[in-house]
């Protein structure tokens, strides 16, 4: 009974101040997590790239070919690479999910998560892949197709 009638004549301030140092931990951590978010963001588009520009290279050959027959410049997108990033997209969406909520349990205030965070970072996701094997396949497809074909 001691406690709380201490716990009743704190001030708002001191009740603030005192739920704030016990989500001080939390803050540190979601801090570090931003770094880390940004740096794995990073090293995943320069992947991307790398693996759209070795792709891009191998498909030159090929594009050549299509581009002889009368093969438009916009049909000559990799899917591959659509279907692999909508399946990444997916299995992350579910494991951040289960990991967020996991996570949020702990908490005092119970929030939702909302489905439209995943597809948002989802569609943002795809958005960025698409401009960047576009843009690797447009430079491959508008490349001489003489040299193209000559250079296999």
């Amino acid at each position: 009974m001691q406690c709380f009638s201490i716990e009743v004549r704190m001030t708002h301030k001191q009740k603030v101040l005192l739920n704030d140092r016990r989500y001080e931990k939390d803050q540190r951590t979601a801090d570090i997590m931003w770094y880390f978010t940004v740096i794995a963001i990073m090293i995943a588009y320069m992947g991307l790239f790398g693996l759209s520009t070795f792709s891009a290279r191998q498909w030159t050959r090929e594009i050549g070919v299509r581009k002889v027959l009368g093969a438009p410049v916009a049909g000559m997108l990799p899917k591959e690479f659509l279907i692999l990033i909508l399946l990444a997209i997916l299995i992350a969406s579910r494991l951040a999910w289960f990991g967020m909520q996991r996570w949020l349990e702990g908490f005092a205030y119970k929030i939702e998560i909302k489905w439209w965070v995943f597809a948002l970072s989802g569609l943002l996701t795809m958005v960025v892949s698409i401009l960047t094997v576009s843009w690797q396949s447009i430079k491959a497809a508008l490349m001489d197709t003489v040299r193209s074909l000559r250079s296999y």
